[in-house]
C-alpha cells in the first residue's frame, strides 16, 4: 500500500467509519479497486502521481465500474494526507450516512 492508502485504511478498517465495512484491493471484473463498501456499491479510488497522464484510462475504468452498478468516489492522495476528515465525510455522504457532529 502507498502512504495515502495506509492512512485511509487505518481510518476506515474494522468498521471505524460509522460501522461501514470497507475492504481494500477488491477485484471487480477485470479491475482491482482501491477500496470498496460493498453494501453501498461504493468504490473509493485514490488518485496520485501514478494517475498522471492516465485520464482516458481512468475514465474508461470508471465507466466500466459504473456500468456494473457501482458508484465511484475519486479522492486525491494529497487530500487524504492533508485533510482526512473531509475525505471521511465525503465517503460518509457518498455512502448515504449521516456525518457525526
Amino acid at each position: 500500500m502507498t502512504g495515502p492508502e495506509r492512512a485511509l485504511w487505518n481510518a476506515v478498517r474494522s468498521g471505524r467509519l460509522a460501522g461501514l465495512k470497507v475492504r481494500r484491493q477488491v477485484p471487480i471484473g477485470r479491475h482491482v479497486v482501491d477500496f470498496l463498501v460493498a453494501s453501498e456499491r461504493l468504490v473509493i479510488e485514490l488518485d496520485g502521481i501514478s494517475h498522471d497522464g492516465r485520464g482516458v484510462q481512468d475514465r474508461r475504468r470508471q465507466q466500466a465500474l459504473e456500468t456494473a452498478g457501482y458508484r465511484v468516489l475519486r479522492v486525491a492522495n494529497d487530500d487524504v494526507l492533508t485533510d482526512i476528515e473531509t475525505v471521511l465525510h465525503a465517503i460518509l455522504r457518498a455512502a448515504g450516512r449521516d456525518i457525526p457532529q
